[in-house]
């Protein structure tokens, strides 16, 4: 069996461990009718995730008219977010190979996380409705420290090394928002090149690169072990 370096494996959510699109895609257009602007692709939402509902909301009205005021903007924001948790788990699965990965994983003893910039209690929802939750030791959003300290800040990443108990850490992300945070938080990332890549894979800037979850075991065992904190 190929063994795991690390004791803690962080995951980043939309776009790395789950295929949220198809249901981000509905609560923006949802939104975005609202405003009486068309829809948008899903193929295009794929590129707006990663920083949260706000930057997400923010460039589908960019893409079908440009801004609105900062009121509207809230009112908008807030029946994304109402229609999203309503129906947070309609289309959303897990990336493929990822049941197998997240139970090899779980055989060696390694813990697991999520540290993602969606809100906590729509990431707590999402892996409770798909029958995730149990898998994870800690569950933080980008809203769990408060404004200004999301991802590609290092903050979350600190919070996930003190509450997975220390020892060698790593993450895995499809953005630039992970690869810069673990990067700042001294970690290795393994990106993924099926997520919801805001540069071409090979530019994110990860440690290593996986292409599916068939191979993320033995690319955590041929990447260099960080000590956590480091």
């Amino acid at each position: 069996m190929t063994r795991v370096p690390f004791a803690l494996v962080g995951f980043d959510l939309d776009g790395t461990l789950l295929d949220t699109h198809g249901d981000l895609a509905h609560a923006v257009n949802h939104a975005l009718a609202h405003e009486g602007r068309p829809a948008v692709l899903f193929a295009d939402v794929r590129a707006m995730v990663g920083g949260g509902a706000r930057k997400m909301l923010a460039k589908a009205l960019n893409a079908t008219g440009g801004p609105v005021d900062a009121l509207r903007f809230e009112v908008l924001h807030d029946m994304l977010l109402a229609y999203y948790e309503a129906n947070i788990a309609v289309e959303t699965r897990l990336f493929p190979g990822g049941e197998a990965m997240l139970g090899a994983m779980a055989a060696q003893g390694v813990k697991l996380a999520v540290v993602t910039n969606k809100l906590e209690r729509l990431a707590v929802k999402v892996l409770t409705e798909l029958g995730l939750s149990d898998r994870f030791v800690t569950v933080i959003g980008g809203d769990t420290l408060g404004p200004g300290r999301a991802k590609p800040h290092p903050d979350l990443l600190h919070l996930m090394l003190e509450r997975g108990g220390g020892g060698p850490a790593a993450y895995v992300g499809d953005s630039t928002y992970d690869t810069r945070a673990a990067a700042a938080a001294g970690l290795p990332c393994v990106g993924v090149s099926f997520g919801f890549n805001d540069l071409p894979a090979a530019e994110l800037g990860a440690t290593a690169l996986i292409d599916h979850f068939d191979e993320l075991v033995p690319t955590l065992a041929a990447i260099r072990s960080v000590p956590a904190g480091r």
